[in-house]
């Protein structure tokens, strides 16, 4: 069925920080650009980010951007591509300043510089000391950031379309990716985006898990739309458990409490970190934060009457400190825990936050695939920025106000590259005829298959699944047991229904096709970590608890046809600087 058609230079699949600020860049260099966002622009994802953006602008203390480079090679657990590693930290306060002349509302020093706090791993002279490197608007750094971007795309002419839900993508039989079909969420009517550069900015995936920091909009929909087009998954065993969510209710905590000086104490009033990472204590890496909280509370010196959390301590900071630099925070705890964190301290555990892993690229923002000998072989018109993409700059574990960052510089270089590149002067290929068939079909589906399960139940079940066999610690009886599950809800998912479609709101619909979305990450997600033996970053095996850079520097790739992985090197070698080798990583 040949489905209606519109035609772009740049189509770009989510309107966070990444898509927009690639958005920006394209359409202030005169293209003509499509956004597609399941929600208003706004309320993407990037605005419930907190704590700041690392730049080493050296505002409060001297920095450097090497320093910068060698923690975010340190927190990757030597993951981490050394070459896209040292491009995000040579760019970063380049990107900053960007923002700021755009007029995003940092807090100021006295001087009037942007104000920078200390954050998760982040040290001065390799390791020596903590250091003040992240650029902060008050705990609302991804809201200011992601309003900025909003106002500057729409003077730039920036066509957004909202409520819209990318479905597949659409390739010729030469594998160049041609633009998505699309569902308007509105009305359920499907289109052809017909673009001759296509950008994954979907975000991340943490909604595969019982209990995440993540929006009910992330669902892994760019990584969903690239296994289905037969482009492998990259990293996806790596999942970064924030330390500090809030118990029982999943909602963050940002690092920068712990910046501005909050401590974590167990139940004996003992500020744990201290035994743990001596030397950063708790401003040590998320993975290393979250693995100790999860062993205080293995010991039994959990708080609560389960003995399920441990507490986040900021009350000595003073009220003033709170007020005018973790406002939100102190409402998220008022609301969410029933505290106020200016009397009394804040019940955390840790939880679900963050992808590692995602559509694999290089520094421009193309889509790179192993093909003929080559491990990068690029797949034309296709790119992917932001979490969705794994360039890969996090490795194994990111560092935090990376992810802020990571947003801002490879959304400008895809941008900037796709610009280079002269579009407006190409000629759009044909669509094949079939373009719209296998949405159509998928959509028929669902539309069809009465007295199936319900797609809650089966999602539910999911979450549950992968929250116990895919957790903080993991080993081989676990893992082995999730493939199995997740093997199983995937033949579930494929019989789940809507129900009458004639009674059925298009809202139902969409979660259906989110579910089809995160099977596949769930299936890439625990095959991959079972296959790795070892520790490393995120992935923490009971079994393998050492990391085994003889076996395993290497990155993941999963490829949805057969459930199969490949594997690719690890970049160790930077652009211009002498390389960090791998060594032991303590804090």
């Amino acid at each position: 069925m040949k489905l209606p058609t519109r035609r772009f230079d740049a189509l770009i699949v989510g309107a966070g920080g990444a898509g927009m600020r690639a958005s920006l860049q394209l359409s202030a260099a005169g293209l003509t650009v499509a956004v597609l966002s399941k929600v208003f622009p706004t309320r993407s994802h990037t605005v419930a980010a907190q704590g700041g953006i690392g730049a080493s602008l050296g505002n409060m203390s001297e920095d450097s951007w090497l320093w910068h480079m060698y923690d975010t090679v340190k927190g990757s657990d030597w993951l981490g591509d050394q070459d896209a590693i040292e491009y995000m930290c040579r760019m970063a306060p380049q990107v900053v300043y960007e923002l700021e002349h755009m007029g995003m509302p940092f807090d100021r020093n006295a001087d009037g510089t942007i104000y920078q706090r200390p954050f998760g791993g982040h040290s001065m002279n390799f390791g020596e000391k903590s250091v003040r490197r992240a650029c902060a608007s008050a705990d609302r750094t991804g809201h200011s950031m992601l309003h900025t971007l909003y106002q500057q795309n729409v003077r730039a002419r920036t066509q957004f379309f909202v409520e819209w839900m990318a479905l597949d993508l659409i390739r010729d039989a030469e594998g160049t990716v041609l633009g998505i079909t699309a569902l308007d969420m509105e009305t359920g009517d499907v289109v052809a985006l017909h673009a001759k550069a296509t950008i994954l900015a979907t975000g991340g995936a943490g909604r595969i898990f019982a209990a995440s920091t993540n929006a009910f909009i992330n669902t892994g929909d760019g990584l969903g739309m690239a296994a289905r087009a037969g482009i492998p998954l990259e990293d996806m065993e790596f999942w970064q458990f924030h330390p500090t969510g809030v118990a029982g209710a999943g909602v963050l905590i940002t690092e920068g409490v712990r910046g501005e000086g909050g401590i974590l104490l167990n139940s004996n009033g003992e500020r744990f970190m201290e035994r743990y990472a001596p030397n950063l204590k708790d401003l040590a890496s998320r993975d290393v934060v979250s693995r100790s909280m999860d062993q205080e509370i293995k010991e039994g010196r959990g708080c609560g009457p389960h003995k399920d959390y441990v507490l986040l301590k900021l009350d000595h900071l003073g009220p003033e400190v709170i007020l005018k630099r973790l406002p939100s925070i102190r409402e998220i705890a008022i609301k969410f825990a029933n505290v106020d964190p200016i009397k009394e301290p804040i019940p955390v555990v840790p939880t679900i936050h963050y992808m590692m892993g995602g559509v694999p690229t290089n520094i421009h923002g193309q889509v790179v695939v192993p093909k003929d000998g080559n491990p990068e072989t690029v797949v034309e018109g296709l790119y992917a920025v932001g979490e969705c993409a794994c360039v890969s700059v996090h490795g194994a574990n990111r560092l935090g106000t990376n992810s802020l960052l990571d947003l801002l510089v490879f959304g400008r270089s895809a941008g900037d590259f796709i610009v280079s590149r002269n579009l407006p002067s190409f000629v759009h290929k044909p669509l094949p005829p079939d373009a719209g068939d296998f949405s159509l079909a998928r959509l028929a589906r669902l539309d069809s298959a009465g007295g199936g399960e319900r797609v809650a139940d089966v999602g539910n079940e999911l979450r549950r699944t992968m929250q116990s066999h895919c957790g903080v610690f993991r080993n081989e009886g676990l893992l082995a047991e999730g493939v199995a599950k997740v093997m199983e809800l995937e033949a579930r998912v494929a019989r789940t229904s809507i129900g009458d479609k004639s009674r059925t709101f298009n809202t139902a619909r969409v979660e259906a096709l989110e579910l089809d979305n995160l099977i596949e990450v769930a299936k890439a997600s625990v095959v991959s970590a079972l296959a790795r033996h070892e520790s490393r970053g995120a992935q923490a095996r009971s079994d393998y608890p050492e990391r085994d850079d003889v076996h395993w520097l290497k990155h993941t790739l999963w490829y949805r046809e057969g459930n199969r992985l490949d594997y690719k090197p690890v970049h160790l070698t930077p652009m211009t600087v002498e390389s960090f080798p791998p060594k032991a990583r303590t804090y």
